[in-house]
């Protein structure tokens, strides 16, 4: 598939899009401040201890980060230096505010979910997912929620540790933990084509990649050379499984064109991407817990090809995936006759035509219609069938070749101030509306079957208790006739 960009995407206020700056969700809720590690890019509070297990609050002096770093990323120039904020990965982390980006941090009791809109940290609302040597498993909604992360567009930015490596003593270490997550999920076994060998090596090595163009060694950051294991693991790549995986590091006595002994690897899986790292040493910046043996992998190792590497591989993973075309702009609003949807090509070269796709969860998306493409042009279609507040819309962009690439994902917001609010939402057992003109209500499972109809009294309520706990459409009539859907989520 050609090498065009995504240029921009020009939205209206009836949408809203989380491209409109990459944002990059960095994980504390698996024990990675456990031990002798402190792989988050800010922490105030010095208040969690890890014995056996899951953070125990004020049962120590590890670090808990907090979702938004202090002070305000907002104020960060050029010139800032990394101690702005503390954190074993906080040079990383200003690195890429640098770069334009928004970071923020799962927290220890944060959750891991995909398409859930009452979680405000749902990683549907990030283009990167980093995930720095966890310590504790993920479940198994969490690995669904993961890979579907990937699948439909996300980026997952994954680094390992040594073999015996286990820092909360659960019986578990980050390469065995990040196997798990890759080889038994609901999704796809082992979709990126790798996994981490149960290896412990120190090395230094400029093995690289036979590939010249690897946008990892030859990035915007500039071209890198060497990397140093302190400890750290190895990878076994499989090209068979995905064609798409690569090398961009080997161990100093494997072929830099072979399959083991691999200690950068990356790959596409559906329309995301994926990098991983086996060891964390190159990006501890020296800082952080004062607690914690501290060591200056980022900039302090191998002439700083450590910071090269891990933001070329930032960079790449920010890019959008590649199209057939230049995509300038993708839009939609809610008409009375339907969704209106927008998109423009700025060129297109050898593109066959466009699935324009739906979904309800922004997961699971499926075909509403065909169109050829036409060279670079304008293309309109309406979406006549059901749409609801927070139906979610995307493209895929097919080549002559057959291969396939998606554009940005887009969220339909109802602009109808006349819309009956509903409240409180999520809702556990009373749904309120503060529009006191609602005459009839209609509750409908999230794939639009009807559950049941209710006629709605002076006392403007619903109980919904008896509901099983998931997303839900509320059909709404007012006095007037007039019907509004609203999507409400049943704790």
């Amino acid at each position: 598939m050609r090498l065009l960009i995504l240029i921009s995407t020009v939205l209206i206020l009836s949408v809203s899009s989380s491209n409109a700056q990459i944002k990059i969700l960095f994980d504390a809720s698996k024990a990675e401040t456990a031990g002798n590690a402190d792989w988050v890019i800010d922490a105030d509070a010095f208040n969690l201890g890890y014995s056996t297990g899951p953070a125990v609050f004020n049962g120590g002096n590890e670090a808990n980060a907090q979702r938004t770093p202090t002070p305000a990323q907002a104020n960060i120039t050029a010139s800032t230096v990394e101690t702005y904020w503390t954190g074993g990965i906080s040079a990383w982390g200003i690195d890429c505010v640098k770069k334009g980006y928004q970071v923020e941090t799962l927290p220890y009791n944060g959750a891991i979910t995909y398409g859930d809109a009452s979680n405000a940290q749902d990683l549907l609302n990030y283009q990167i997912y980093v995930v720095v040597e966890p310590n504790i498993l993920f479940t198994t909604a969490e690995k669904t929620a993961i890979m579907n992360f990937v699948k439909n567009g996300g980026s997952l930015f994954i680094v390992s540790d040594h073999t015996i490596s286990d820092r909360n003593n659960d019986g578990y270490d980050s390469p065995v933990i990040l196997n798990d997550l890759i080889n038994n999920n609901t999704v796809q076994n082992n979709p990126f084509g790798f996994t981490f060998d149960l290896a412990n090596i120190s090395v230094t090595s400029s093995n690289f990649s036979a590939y010249a163009n690897d946008s990892l060694l030859h990035g915007s950051y500039g071209n890198v050379s060497q990397i140093k294991w302190s400890n750290g693991t190895t990878m076994t790549i499989n090209p068979t499984i995905n064609p798409s995986v690569k090398a961009a590091f080997y161990n100093t006595t494997s072929n830099n064109t072979g399959n083991t002994g691999v200690m950068v690897a990356y790959a596409t899986f559906g329309a995301g991407k994926v990098v991983a790292f086996g060891d964390s040493s190159p990006f501890d910046d020296g800082t952080g817990d004062t607690n914690d043996n501290l060591y200056t992998g980022y900039t302090g190792d191998v002439s700083g090809n450590h910071r090269l590497l891990i933001m070329n591989a930032t960079v790449w993973l920010a890019t959008s995936t590649t199209l057939p075309v230049t995509l300038t702009t993708f839009t939609c609003t809610q008409q009375p006759q339907g969704v209106n949807l927008n998109w423009t090509t700025a060129t297109e070269i050898n593109s066959s035509y466009f699935n324009l796709q739906k979904s309800i969860d922004g997961v699971n998306f499926s075909n509403i219609t065909k169109i050829n493409a036409k060279g670079a042009s304008n293309y309109f279609y309406v979406d006549a069938t059901t749409s609801f507040n927070g139906t979610y819309y995307r493209l895929e962009i097919v080549d002559k070749d057959g291969s396939k690439g998606y554009s940005n994902v887009i969220k339909l917001i109802a602009t109808d101030n006349q819309a009956p609010i509903i409240y409180p939402n999520p809702v556990k057992d009373v749904l309120y509306f503060k529009n006191s003109n609602i005459k009839q209500a209609n509750i409908l499972t999230s794939s639009g079957k009807l559950i049941g109809s209710y006629f709605i009294t002076n006392n403007q309520l619903l109980i919904v208790k008896q509901l099983p706990k998931g997303s839900y459409i509320l059909q709404t009539t007012n006095q007037f006739g007039k019907t509004i859907n609203k999507i409400f989520y049943k704790l």
